[in-house]
């Protein structure tokens, strides 16, 4: 087992006026846990607070975004992921399960996706403004094979992102989204501009460029442009419904079996070897 720097769950880097917020759990493909959660939650809480940051880039160490909460931490209270009904006006927003999924920021964050965003992953995804991608880049709603539920805006953020009918088809299927087809769908783009062709360059990298054009623009204009983007698709009563069927389907025998599934699955696959 992997011992953990409780310290060095999330990496935050300043670049001139770009935070680079990075998931460091590698030997688990970026999974949140509660420690990680709240880590991520305080790192948006910093950027926004920190007068010299302009943009912030979200990733994850070790080639791969994020692949979701951690199913291991479910039954240890001391790792479970913040669950909580209360959700106060007040901005920046209150913490979700993944962490700063229910934040409303002044700044734009733009997801840098290598590897596996799924899951709660593309929930974090989903919560950035934008989803720069490589060809590494694998999404998807992972979720639905394991009985687990969309609990951090999955279900009101992706139709708003691609469209109802694109949406059902991601949430009800759980397929594969390969980055080709994450830019036809408009679910990622590439930098510079593209929703045609895969950049091959590092996702990091195409979001330090695009990073570095918005920290040119006029501040106040586009913050102020895209805060008014935010409030008008309201999701806070979306979220909070999604959150009540959430918990539903969380408190059923149903998640539990799936849970059950995985695990037993995993360790029949680690006895063969």
């Amino acid at each position: 087992m992997v011992q953990e720097d409780p310290n060095r769950l999330v990496l935050v880097e300043k670049r001139g006026s770009t935070t680079i917020v990075t998931i460091n759990r590698p030997h688990k493909r970026n999974c949140v846990n509660g420690p990680t959660s709240r880590a991520l939650y305080q790192a948006f809480l910093d950027f926004e607070a920190d007068s010299t940051a302009a943009v912030a880039i979200l990733t994850g160490a070790g080639g791969n975004f994020c692949a979701g909460a951690d199913l291991a931490a479910i039954l240890n209270q001391d790792e479970a992921n913040p669950m909580s009904a209360e959700w106060p006006d007040t901005l920046p927003g209150p913490i979700g399960p993944m962490g700063p999924s229910r934040m409303v920021l002044s700044k734009p964050v733009i997801a840098a996706i290598s590897g596996f965003a799924v899951a709660g992953g593309i929930e974090l995804a989903l919560w950035c403004d934008i989803r720069i991608v490589d060809p590494t880049a694998t999404l998807g709603v992972f979720c639905r094979l394991r009985g687990v539920p969309l609990i951090d805006g999955g279900t009101v953020r992706l139709p708003q992102v691609v469209g109802r009918g694109v949406a059902m088809d991601l949430m009800l299927s759980g397929r594969v989204v390969k980055a080709e087809e994450a830019l036809k769908i408009q679910l990622a783009t590439c930098y510079p501009p593209s929703y045609d062709k895969v950049n091959t360059t590092p996702a990091l990298e195409q979001a330090l460029a695009l990073a570095a054009v918005l920290a040119e623009h006029p501040q106040t204009c586009m913050r102020n442009d895209r805060l008014s983007t935010h409030f008008a698709n309201p999701i806070r009563e979306a979220m909070l419904k999604e959150y009540e069927l959430g918990i539903e389907t969380l408190t059923s025998g149903e998640f539990q079996a799936g849970i059950s599934k995985f695990f037993d699955s995993n360790k029949a696959k680690k006895s063969k070897l």
